[in-house]
C-alpha cells in the first residue's frame, strides 16, 4: 500500500476514534459529581496481584485531577471510566517512585493521543526537575516516531512547586498543602531533610477531603484534617513488615534492623495511629489506603479495622482499587 495512503487512513481512523471518545467523554462528564476514586491502594514499591500502585482521581464537577500517579495510573483511570486527555491537573504528594512511576506513561500517552490541553502539575520542591527530566527523555522517541510534517507536539505542561501552607485555587476546589513527616531525619544526626513530602486538603463546595500521602505521626497533618468529611490515610503494620524483612535477611546486623525500624516508625502510621490521627482531627470518615503489608482477605481487613477503631469511632473503610467516595 502506498505510504501516503497508509498515513491518510491512519489519520482518518485516529480522527474517528477521537470523535467517538469525545462523545463518550461528554456522556461521562454529564454524570459528573464531586468524587474521590482510589485508583491504586497498594503500599510500597513491590507490585501485588490485587492492588495497583498509589494513585487517586478527584472529579470536581466536570474537572478531573489525579492525586499521585504510581505505576499503572493511566490504565486504572480507564478502568474507572475516564480518558487521559481529560486530566486537568496532577498533585504529587512526594517523589518516591511508587507514587510517580506512572508519570512517564501519562506524559507519553498525552503525546501519542495528541492531547494539547494544558496540564498543571503540583508537587513538592524537586517536582519541576523531575518533570523536565521526563520530558527530556521523551524527545528522542518523539522525534523518531512522530517527526512527520504537521505532527509537531508541545507538552503544554506547567509545574508549580508547593510548600507548607500554600493554597491553590481551582474551579470548584481550594487545595491547601501541609508538609508532613515522611522524610524526617533523626534529630541526633543534625542533618537537614533532603526532600519534602506533602499532604493535601481539598475543600470542595459540598465537602472536604484530606489526602495524607505517605506520612508518619504529624501534628501538621492532623491540623490540616480538622473536621474533614473524608480523611484518606496511609497505614503500615510495622511489626509485620519487620518480620518479613528479617525472614528475607536473616543475617542482617542489629544496627541495620534498628535503622529500618526507626525509618518505618518515623515515616509511616501504625493502625492505632491511623485511628488516633482521625480522632484528633475529628474527621467524619476514614478511608485507609497505601496499606503495607498488602491486605488480601476480609479477615485481615477486619483485624486492622478493629485496631483503628480502638481510637476512632467514626466510619472506617479499608479501600480497594477503583472504589468511589
Amino acid at each position: 500500500m502506498n505510504i501516503f495512503r497508509s498515513i491518510f487512513l491512519a489519520s482518518a481512523l485516529s480522527l474517528s476514534v477521537s470523535s467517538l471518545a469525545q462523545h463518550h467523554d461528554a456522556g461521562t462528564q454529564e454524570q459528573a459529581a464531586n468524587v474521590f476514586i482510589t485508583l491504586g491502594t497498594n503500599g510500597g514499591p513491590e507490585a501485588t496481584h490485587n492492588r495497583s500502585q498509589p494513585a487517586n482521581a478527584l472529579l470536581v464537577g466536570k474537572e478531573l485531577y489525579l492525586v499521585d500517579a504510581g505505576d499503572g495510573a493511566g490504565a486504572q483511570l480507564v478502568k474507572a471510566g475516564y480518558r487521559l486527555p481529560q486530566i486537568k491537573g496532577i498533585f504529587l504528594s512526594h517523589l518516591h517512585f511508587d507514587h510517580t512511576g506512572g508519570m512517564l506513561a501519562l506524559l507519553g500517552q498525552r503525546m501519542q493521543l495528541n492531547a494539547r490541553n494544558k496540564l498543571s502539575i503540583y508537587g513538592p520542591p524537586g517536582t519541576k526537575a523531575f518533570i523536565d527530566g521526563l520530558l527530556a527523555a521523551m524527545e528522542g522517541p518523539r522525534e523518531a516516531a512522530y517527526g512527520m510534517p504537521r505532527q509537531e507536539w508541545s507538552a503544554n505542561v506547567e509545574v508549580q512547586e508547593l510548600v507548607h501552607g500554600v493554597v491553590v485555587e481551582l474551579d470548584g476546589v481550594s487545595v491547601i498543602s501541609a508538609e508532613n513527616s515522611h522524610f524526617k531525619i533523626p534529630e541526633a544526626s543534625g542533618a537537614p531533610e533532603k526532600a519534602k513530602a506533602l499532604s493535601f486538603r481539598f475543600d470542595l463546595e459540598d465537602r472536604s477531603i484530606v489526602y495524607t500521602g505517605d506520612t508518619g505521626p504529624s501534628e501538621a497533618v492532623e491540623e490540616l484534617a480538622k473536621g474533614a468529611d473524608l480523611l484518606v490515610i496511609e497505614m503500615m503494620d510495622i511489626p509485620a513488615v519487620l518480620a518479613n524483612v528479617r525472614a528475607h535477611n536473616p543475617d542482617a546486623p542489629k544496627k541495620m534492623m534498628d535503622g529500618i525500624e526507626w525509618h518505618f516508625r518515623a515515616h509511616h502510621l501504625l493502625p492505632i495511629q491511623v485511628g488516633e490521627m482521625g480522632a484528633g482531627a475529628d474527621a467524619k470518615r476514614l478511608v485507609v489506603t497505601h496499606m503495607v503489608p498488602n491486605i488480601t482477605d476480609e479477615a485481615m481487613a477486619q483485624r486492622y479495622t478493629s485496631e483503628i477503631a480502638k481510637a476512632f469511632k467514626g466510619e472506617i473503610v479499608i479501600a480497594s482499587d477503583l472504589e468511589r467516595f
